[in-house]
């Protein structure tokens, strides 16, 4: 009994001298300048959200936190850069569900894995988007029942912007297509907030845009929505009827965004971090930055961020699959 006691007592004291300098180094961190990798072009919601979460993390923490945009290939060329970042906390990563979901399907390799690389630290929000077109255009379109009719009478001549293949407005568009049985062609820019300006300027005849661009072009009156890709209507847009109501059962398309860190951050930095990001999240101020953004804030623990990847992964495995986008 003496002896097991022993053994028991010497592990737990193992046990605290292996941690304790973990402890120190979370009670020490930051204490220097960190960066937030933002894998989409500046200007769209993706990145205001960054740059929003960036600022207030950093008040929080003591530190500034810049972001550091690096677009390209749906995402893949920020989250390789940010698995290959050392593992100490002070390079982070604002990871979207486009990316993290899409692109295994997507690819057919890609430089970087989920769960092997990162470690989560919380969700951050969740929006749906909005199908909005220019009143200024010369087609007939005042409603989705006219997008609908012009389609099918002009097979293939209607233009829809989005980002790259495989971001959330462009599954979007394509599960619409699908849908509505009209044939409409892609035309791809760098970013969504992109093609909302594209829009605009009239390259292309609509689009299912992230709320945070699309939103003071309807408020100036040069662009008009019909639609929005949420289950209820939006806070931002309540008199703007969901795609449901319009006659598509079932249709609802969203995207969340989640701050992430690299796999081997020290446990207590991720729990720091956490910690920072729930007070950060509750504030009154933030919560009025996001409702203008047009997205829902959100806060989580760690697990629960690969608990969600986990649920939705295979639905939107099974959507590619059925858009039979290829791989590239």
């Amino acid at each position: 009994m003496r002896l097991k006691l022993v053994i028991n007592t010497l592990r737990g004291a193992i046990a605290v001298l292996l941690f304790a300098p973990l402890i120190v180094v979370a009670q020490n961190y930051p204490n220097h300048a960190m960066k937030i990798i933002a894998p989409f072009p500046p200007g769209g919601t993706s990145d205001l959200i960054s740059r929003l979460v960036a600022q207030k993390l950093g008040d929080a923490l003591g530190q500034s936190i810049i972001v550091e945009n690096k677009p390209g290939a749906n995402g893949t060329i920020g989250f390789d850069a940010a698995a290959k970042a050392p593992a100490d906390g002070y390079t982070l990563l604002l990871a979207t569900s486009s990316i993290v979901l899409n692109n295994q399907f997507l690819y057919k390799s890609l430089p970087y894995n989920w769960f092997k690389d990162f470690a989560p630290i919380s969700m951050l929000g969740i929006a749906g988007q909005v199908l909005v077109i220019n009143p200024n255009a010369a087609i007939p379109i005042k409603n989705i029942k006219d997008l609908v009719a012009f389609a099918k009478a002009n097979p293939g001549q209607i233009n829809y912007g989005a980002g790259a293949k495989g971001n959330t407005a462009h599954l979007t568009a394509e599960k619409f297509k699908s849908a509505a049985g009209i044939n409409i062609v892609h035309i791809p820019y760098k970013g969504n907030g992109q093609a909302t300006a594209a829009l605009v300027s009239g390259e292309v005849q609509f689009v299912f845009s992230d709320m945070a661009p699309a939103i003071p072009f309807i408020q100036a009156k040069k662009l008009t929505p019909l639609a929005v890709t949420s289950l209820q209507r939006s806070i931002s847009l309540p008199d703007v009827p969901t795609m449901v109501e319009l006659g598509y059962p079932g249709f609802e398309s969203s995207v969340w965004w989640a701050l992430i860190a690299q796999k081997g951050v020290p446990e207590p930095i991720i729990q720091k971090l956490n910690a920072t990001l729930e007070k950060v999240m509750a504030s009154p101020e933030v919560q009025e930055s996001y409702l203008k953004l047009g997205v829902t804030p959100l806060y989580s623990s760690p697990a629960k961020v690969n608990e969600i990847v986990r649920k939705e992964i295979k639905a939107a495995g099974d959507q590619i699959n059925k858009l039979n986008i290829p791989k590239e």
